[in-house]
């Protein structure tokens, strides 16, 4: 039985579905990378986060980051797809982890049923190491600096011009969304998906989808027919996401990491996740509460964004259109790890009503209604 304990779909931690790193795991991987004075000293740290198993490794070669995923979720050419746009940022100045590779030039390496990835350990203060998704920065201050960072980020990210991901699995875009015709763009989805088509068969998707976010379609349309320069994104943009240096007023982020979600959208695709992620408390409604947002922290954020990048009339509106809808497509892809490769029907079954259905129709209720009006008078300011 694996006691890790590990983030859940609610506010409770719960036994982790993949094993923890062991140290003899770790020294036979590090082998393979021929990393020098790289024994293992010990492993100082395991990750709550639920979809892979990482841990923080001390080596004679200073300290390390092992993550390892299951193949059906992440072989070596799915992780490589993300290592590419790592090593873009790289070479562009943005500061993330470095990747470690072989002799052979491999940075994801398939072992039995398992792909692994190693890094270095970023520079910076993990203050969020322990912090749940969708829970808030701790000041205006960490939320103005992670704007200005995603805006630099952005700006790295200029030029990557690889394909999609070649996997559904886990990843954050808005495939389906943007399109015309949501529904019919699903439906002909379940295709080559069916992990998520079984989990949708006893399900009225189709009304459903109609009912609860085709609405939130229709009025983003008009900003959506002619969407922004594709650009690969970060796609969970959260505070736990991010190493720290400095505090109050003069906060920076001195790392970006996991990469797990990235996938080719648009910059506002990411700058909504980010403010579906960090400002709105959703976990709040689990036990009937409310979700009151961070409206003072979303300013924050906006400001530190277009500090570096602005943002015109076009793009604040575009943005609030985007809001109620961003979390789909990835709430599909969660339905369908949870279906196909951890069979829990449990989080199947809340990741499409909380997550998928629940998220948009929180938009039309006072406190997201509050959200939206807050964001048109910024739009309205700005014209």
């Amino acid at each position: 039985m694996n006691a890790h304990q590990m983030h859940g779909m609610g506010t409770d931690t719960v036994s982790a579905d993949w094993p923890t790193l062991q140290v003899d795991e770790v020294e036979r991987l590090l082998h393979r990378f021929a990393l020098p004075g790289g024994a293992v000293r010990a492993i100082r740290w395991h990750s709550p986060r639920p979809f892979s198993a990482a841990a923080e490794v001390e080596t004679g070669a200073g300290t390390l980051f092992v993550k390892r995923h299951h193949r059906s979720l992440r072989n070596a050419r799915t992780l490589g797809e993300e290592h590419g746009f790592i090593a873009h940022l790289r070479r562009h100045g943005a500061p993330v982890p470095q990747l470690l590779h072989t002799p052979a030039g491999d940075s994801a390496l398939e072992l039995g049923d398992w792909t692994y990835e190693v890094q270095r350990a970023a520079t910076g203060q993990d203050i969020y190491r322990d912090a749940t998704s969708w829970s808030p920065f701790t000041s205006n201050a960490h939320a103005h600096a992670a704007g200005r960072a995603l805006a630099e980020l952005h700006r790295a990210a200029a030029g990557h011009s690889a394909a999609p991901r070649s996997t559904t699995l886990l990843v954050g875009n808005f495939r389906l969304f943007g399109q015309p015709d949501p529904v019919a763009a699903l439906a002909q989805d379940l295709h080559c998906r069916p992990s998520l088509a079984a989990a949708l068969q006893s399900r009225d998707w189709q009304k459903e989808l109609r009912r609860h976010l085709l609405p939130w379609h229709a009025r983003a349309q008009p900003h959506l027919h002619a969407l922004p320069p594709a650009l690969w994104t970060h796609g969970d943009w959260h505070a736990s996401n991010l190493l720290w240096r400095g505090d109050g007023p003069h906060a920076e982020v001195s790392a970006v990491f996991d990469f797990g979600l990235a996938d080719r959208s648009f910059a506002l695709y990411d700058l909504a996740t980010a403010i579906e992620r960090n400002l709105i408390p959703w976990l709040d409604l689990d036990g009937g509460g409310r979700a009151v947002a961070e409206l003072d922290q979303l300013d924050a954020l906006l400001y530190g964004y277009a500090s570096v990048l602005p943002l015109d009339v076009a793009q604040l509106r575009t943005l609030a259109a985007l809001l109620p809808l961003v979390h789909a497509d990835f709430a599909l892809s969660e339905i369908e790890y949870f279906a196909g490769i951890t069979g829990s029907q449990e989080n199947a079954d809340i990741a499409y009503e909380r997550y998928l259905l629940g998220h948009a129709d929180w938009f039309g209720s006072d406190e997201g209604q509050h959200l939206l009006r807050h964001l048109q008078r910024l739009v309205e300011a700005a014209a």
